[in-house]
């Protein structure tokens, strides 16, 4: 009961100043768009009514409504350069996001292989190195002591036993020779067709 109606906990919120700046920005760039857009609307029914007017002989009014117009087209061209500011913002932004995400993966690293520096000093390393050239230094002196106190015989001796080991690790399986089928048959086995083509031959 009391976990339904406890205090909840207050997560921390992933979203960051970046993103709050970017998602404005975005948010200013397509109202822009739609202004955009009804001003271009605007714009041509404009252009149909001083059209209309100069058919109508009223020549001063279609010359005002052309110059609302075109101060109307300079603003168009004025939210272009704004859109293109916005855009570039946008993009800078969100790359400066990855390369801040980029760096902290980069000190998480650092990080991790100074902890890893820190349990294996380079003594330590050069300690395990020397024991380990002593190994095999000793092994190889085993080896070298064995097979220096063995005679050519006792080395023969050793190479048929393996022989041996092997042979019976893996029985070899004789072959059983099945015997040959007979080419020519005997008279009275003879069909009278096969009799009929050794004669013919």
């Amino acid at each position: 009961m009391g976990a339904l109606f406890g205090k909840s906990k207050k997560h921390e919120s992933r979203v960051t100043e970046q993103d709050r700046a970017v998602l404005q920005l975005k948010q200013q760039r397509d109202k822009l768009k739609q202004y955009q857009k009804k001003i271009g609307i605007q714009l041509e029914k404009e252009r149909q009514i001083a059209k209309q007017l100069l058919k109508d002989g009223l020549k001063d009014k279609a010359k005002s409504l052309l110059r609302k117009k075109r101060f109307q087209e300079s603003l168009l061209e004025k939210t272009d350069k704004q859109l293109d500011g916005i855009d570039q913002m946008v993009t800078d932004l969100e790359f400066s996001q990855i390369e801040s995400k980029v760096l902290q993966g980069l000190k998480q690293g650092n990080e991790a292989l100074n902890k890893m520096h820190q349990l294996m000093s380079l003594e330590d390393v050069e300690k395990i190195m020397e024991e380990t050239q002593e190994g095999i230094e000793y092994q190889r002196e085993i080896d070298e002591m064995l097979s220096g106190s063995l005679t050519e015989e006792d080395e023969l001796n050793v190479l048929a036993e393996l022989d041996a080991l092997s042979a019976v690790e893996l029985p070899s399986v004789p072959e059983i020779l099945l015997p040959s089928v007979p080419e020519n048959l005997p008279e009275k086995g003879r069909s009278t067709d096969q009799k009929q083509a050794v004669m013919a031959s």
